[in-house]
């Protein structure tokens, strides 16, 4: 699956990701070696794999069960952007244990707290908490400051979606 990751149009284009998607979609048994590629040596492989598995796990969530210790532990260490803003973009989608939800805000509000902190990682990670907050899984005073810092980011997109954020919250 890696080879095909590799290939298909452009370097940054995300080549087969459709075709893949469907595939493990059809066959739960090729999940696995699609969570390998995140650990690919070649980035381009590791941000088409990032994105192949939030597309399947938007639609299957509840086969990330069995790799949620790894995403938080693992995943959540590469330095990546593009596979920072799709683990923010899974964790939002998968259940959590309580356990698990205190290692997702610990990694989230970790992303948010860096000041050079990418700015698609800094709205998927806010989007992320804000919806913790809404289910009552996190209290608001917890991420509050975090979006009130993004207020401040380079980006006026983030700046925009952190307001934002903030009214729904209050």
């Amino acid at each position: 699956m890696a080879a095909r990751l590799e290939t298909g149009g452009k370097s940054n284009s995300l080549g087969e990701v459709s075709d893949i998607v469907s595939e493990v979609l059809a066959d739960k048994n090729l999940l696995p070696e699609l969570f390998e590629c995140l650990f690919s040596d070649d980035e381009w492989v590791r941000m088409r794999a990032g994105d192949a598995l939030e597309k399947v796990c938007r639609q299957q969530p509840g086969w990330f069960v069995p790799y949620l210790a790894r995403l938080l532990e693992e995943v959540s260490q590469i330095q990546q952007a593009s596979i920072r803003w799709h683990l923010a973009q899974i964790l939002g989608q998968v259940e959590l244990t309580t356990s698990q939800q205190q290692k997702a805000i610990e990694v989230l509000s970790g992303y948010l707290r860096d000041p050079q902190v990418d700015w698609i990682v800094a709205a998927n990670s806010m989007e992320t908490l804000a919806q913790f907050v809404r289910q009552g899984s996190v209290p608001a005073p917890l991420v509050v400051p975090l979006l009130q810092q993004q207020q401040h980011h380079r980006s006026k997109a983030v700046n925009k979606r952190a307001t934002n954020l903030l009214a729904q919250l209050r």
